[in-house]
């Protein structure tokens, strides 16, 4: 893999004034000669209609399409060189002006959280003091837990894992929901160009892991914990999207074939035919129904497997 260098696709739903479409950024980043393949893909104008009802549609649609693709190059003949474009990581980002989750915010996630892993961010972070801040994420924690979202659970470390990798660890499950700055200028702060926005009364940072988590969220994602992502990526929520798709496809062969092989209808009873040889036909047609359900049932759970 690391010859080959890897692919990891991030989604980010956000509000802005526009209406929803999805937007497709790709980068290639190299790093001590490990590439790379960053694909971001933007859902902008998420959440912004006057009627909001199934407002998710288009981004659950693009990421089922996606795992369709896969499912279909992996059934295919080039399966060695497989593009992987399903969405590892969907990036929610919560306005800071509320006091918790929206009723938008809560839909959303419970339409995704089966599809994708889902980081919540409190965006905008620098609209709050560190008190308020602390107060809206254990908020969130809180309503996360109470209408059962499933977002991203961070592995426990294993017990042979160094004791700085276990303390990172900890900030980061601890700092969730991530509470983030954006920045698209550089600003001269302490003799530096950083990223950062400049206000009246001074700077704020966007690397300054004092000021905002974004520093943490970069190196959980595309470090830490980018390897774990995929996996489940790959091992529970494409597995869920092949499974259904296979239980469909068994379920209409299953379908096609009873609409094929019809059962044959038994000659009506007449005073020339010995009923003891109507009651044995009956019997065998009753059997070879039996031993014809048996082999689709056997099948159906070999497919399954």
């Amino acid at each position: 893999s690391v010859k080959k260098g890897f692919d990891f696709t991030l989604m980010v739903a956000e509000r802005i004034n526009q209406t929803v479409e999805i937007i497709k950024h790709t980068v290639d980043i190299e790093e001590k000669g490990v590439k790379l393949k960053l694909t971001i893909v933007d859902t902008p104008g998420f959440g912004d209609a006057v009627n909001n009802n199934e407002c998710w549609k288009p981004i659950t649609d693009y990421i089922d399409q996606q795992f369709e693709q896969y499912f279909r190059d992996e059934s295919g003949l080039n399966r060695k060189n497989i593009q992987d474009n399903r969405v590892h990581c969907c990036l929610y980002f919560i306005p800071p002006f509320g006091h918790g989750l929206r009723p938008v915010d809560v839909e959303f996630m419970k339409a995704l959280h089966e599809k994708v892993n889902i980081i919540p961010l409190i965006a905008k972070a620098d609209c709050l003091t560190p008190n308020e801040i602390k107060k809206l994420k254990d908020r969130i924690r809180e309503e996360i837990d109470k209408f059962g979202i499933k977002v991203y659970q961070f592995p426990e470390c294993d017990s042979d894992e160094d004791e700085e990798f276990k303390q990172l660890d900890k900030e980061l499950k601890e700092c969730t929901p991530f509470a983030v700055i954006g920045s698209n200028t550089v600003v001269e702060a302490r003799g530096q160009r950083v990223r950062g926005r400049l206000y009246p009364w001074g700077i704020v940072e966007v690397e300054n892991q004092s000021h905002c988590d974004f520093v943490k969220l970069r190196n959980m994602l595309i470090r830490s914990h980018m390897h774990d992502l995929k996996d489940v990526t790959c091992d529970v929520h494409y597995e869920n999207y092949r499974a259904q798709c296979i239980q469909e496809m068994t379920s209409k062969l299953a379908q096609d074939n009873r609409m094929e092989s019809p059962i044959p209808i038994l000659p009506l009873s007449t005073p020339d035919v010995d009923t003891e040889k109507l009651i044995k036909m009956k019997d065998e047609e009753l059997k070879r129904m039996q031993e014809m359900l048996n082999k689709m049932q056997q099948q159906m759970h070999e497919k399954d497997q």
